[in-house]
């Protein structure tokens, strides 16, 4: 038997085994969007370290918008202060997506606790899908970036309509194509589900099981929620934060792959990042994206064209 009909038979095996071969793994996760480096002066942005100042600290998720040619950074501050972390409101700008300067020295949103943003925008209104307090998410919407009003809690359904199981759902994450919004959640971050909706007033599950669960793999056995989604090729790509820990103390960055928003296959070789480098966001440089790591400062990673898928 000759070698490339050895190679052939395995090739089928591996299909008929539900086993991707390299190249369809590789088609499917192109380098540019599993494969990145650190930037050599991380980190870019942290919390002030002043006990006195109110973003102290950062945590969570924040969220990156470039547009014309300025980037914006919302990002959640707190001090350790007994009886006062709250969690806060911040704006940085950047020329560059390097260096970055606070907007003020005071948070642009103090009416309710704001962590884990996400920021989405549609024809001339910025829409902001966040945590408040008890993981429950909420919709602020602004005009300037600067100045938000805070819409209330999400109003989330089970397919039938009903109310979902009270209980925190938090880590909003938001797509819109063809005039559908597209909301994904974590509850207690032990899976990932989506709802729809066309009035941003009812959130509808498409479906009452997740989309994306915790496992089987090690690195996202106890905890997943959802950052971003982009879509490249033609393909949806969610990025997500993961815990390989029941306590949670680590966390990584891992990215799975959809052709329709509801099923996802996870990336084979996750986590892309490990060592508490999470809740990513990229940004869209036009050749190529690059990810910015938000918990608990941020640090910049840029494609790495050297690296094997």
């Amino acid at each position: 038997m000759n070698n490339l009909l050895l190679i052939g038979i395995l090739a089928y095996f591996l299909v008929s085994c539900g086993e991707k071969t390299e190249s369809e793994e590789t088609n499917e996760f192109p380098a540019e969007l599993v494969n990145f480096k650190p930037y050599k002066a991380n980190p870019l942005f942290t919390g002030s370290g002043d006990s006195t100042t109110w973003d102290e600290k950062i945590r969570e998720r924040g969220f990156i918008l470039k547009e014309d040619s300025l980037y914006y950074m919302w990002y959640t501050g707190y001090t350790r202060k007994t009886g006062n972390n709250i969690k806060y409101l911040g704006l940085a700008t950047s020329n560059d997506g390097i260096s970055w300067k606070r907007h003020s020295d005071k948070p642009i949103h103090t009416s309710i606790w704001v962590e884990d943003v996400f920021v989405l925008k549609s024809d001339s209104t910025y829409y902001m899908f966040a945590e408040s307090r008890g993981d429950t998410a909420h919709l602020l919407t602004s005009q300037d970036k600067v100045k938000w009003t805070d819409q209330g809690a999400l109003d989330v359904r089970n397919k039938d309509g009903s109310p979902i199981e009270k209980g925190p759902y938090g880590t909003p994450t938001v797509w819109k194509e063809n005039g559908i919004w597209y909301l994904f959640y974590e509850r207690n971050d032990v899976a990932i589900w989506v709802a729809t909706s066309t009035d941003l007033k009812v959130w509808t599950n498409v479906q009452d099981e997740p989309v994306i669960k915790t496992g089987p793999e090690k690195y996202d056995q106890f905890a997943v929620a959802m950052n971003q989604i982009i879509k490249y090729n033609g393909l949806y790509y969610a990025y997500y934060h993961a815990s390989a820990f029941k306590d949670w103390r680590e966390w990584s960055m891992n990215v799975a792959v959809s052709k329709d928003l509801i099923h996802w296959e996870k990336y084979q070789k996750n986590p892309i990042l490990g060592n508490n480098l999470s809740s990513g966001i990229l940004v869209n440089e036009g050749a190529s994206y690059n990810l910015y790591t938000m918990h608990p400062e941020v640090n910049l990673h840029l494609p790495d064209s050297l690296k094997s898928n």
